[in-house]
């Protein structure tokens, strides 16, 4: 019997609220790009098969697992090094988006980081690119944690393999910045907060907000707004309101949603968490 062969597939899209951020999803078997430029970054991740590509005077092949990177005008072209294709998943990025990260980085004004090559071999980092692209394909993700995952993505990017190294600047407590923040979520849980809002109120920068809230609090933001969410869902639950109001009333997309954050919190699900608290509820005579 013949295995089915690979159809070439092409999804793509933007996301406004996350700085017009484009992604593209594709299976190119027969389909070869001519040699041409991008204005920004292109970072991605090669799901399957391989990539070949002419970049920077030289021929290069990008095979599964490894990530793909192409700096604003360095001209290249592409198409499959076999006949089964490849298969990637892609952002698009302004240059603005990492010279900022490289300024929060080092806490003074850089250039935009340049990278050397077009290929790089880190296990870690094409994880974390193909994860949150996966997740930004779905629909539950909340705006604070796509920020967070962006910054990170971003400065690991840069950290890790731009060609002028940048020190981490250190940081202090900054606990009155912090409790601004910490004190915001928790008054304002049921809300779609985002970093941007917590930067506001605190008089941090997204990045440097992340990293204090992370070292004074245990968890960074979006971690953090998580956890006030399971735990008033408890109390909720505790009281015998229904999984699908509390999912409603502490504003998560829907039942599924809530259930699967409640289970990565608690090791349980929404349901049986209240049967079980229900079950032992002392009974009144």
């Amino acid at each position: 019997m013949c295995g089915i062969k690979p159809q070439e597939e092409v999804k793509f899209w933007v996301l406004p609220h996350l700085n017009n951020i484009e992604l593209l999803r594709a299976t190119y078997i027969t389909h070869s790009f001519t040699r041409h430029t991008h204005e920004g970054f292109g970072i991605g991740v090669i799901e399957g098969g391989a990539l070949e590509f002419f970049y920077r005077g030289e021929k290069l092949i990008a095979p599964s697992g490894h990530i793909n990177l192409v700096i604003p005008g360095e001209a290249h072209d592409g198409h499959a090094a076999s006949e089964i294709g490849w298969s990637y998943r892609m952002f698009y990025l302004k240059p603005e988006l990492l010279q900022q990260a490289a300024f929060e980085i080092a806490g003074k004004a850089t250039g935009i980081p340049f990278f050397r090559d077009g290929i790089i071999k880190d296990a870690y980092l094409a994880a974390l690119i193909r994860n949150f692209h996966l997740m930004l394909e779905g629909s539950d993700m909340p705006v604070i944690e796509q920020e967070s995952y962006l910054l990170t993505m971003l400065t690991l990017c840069i950290l890790r393999h731009a060609n002028e190294p940048l020190l981490l600047r250190s940081v202090g407590k900054q606990k009155k910045e912090v409790n601004r923040a910490r004190e915001y979520i928790e008054d304002n849980y049921k809300e779609n907060i985002s970093i941007q809002q917590l930067s506001t109120i605190s008089g941090l920068s997204p990045f440097h907000l992340i990293r204090v809230f992370g070292d004074s609090i245990g968890v960074p933001p979006h971690l953090y707004l998580k956890q006030v969410k399971i735990k008033r869902a408890k109390e909720l639950l505790a009281k015998g309101v229904s999984p699908l109001f509390v999912a409603h009333e502490l504003g998560f997309v829907d039942q599924s949603h809530f259930s699967k954050q409640f289970k990565q919190i608690t090791g349980i699900t929404p349901s049986k968490y209240s049967n079980f608290i229900q079950g032992f509820s002392p009974k009144k005579v």
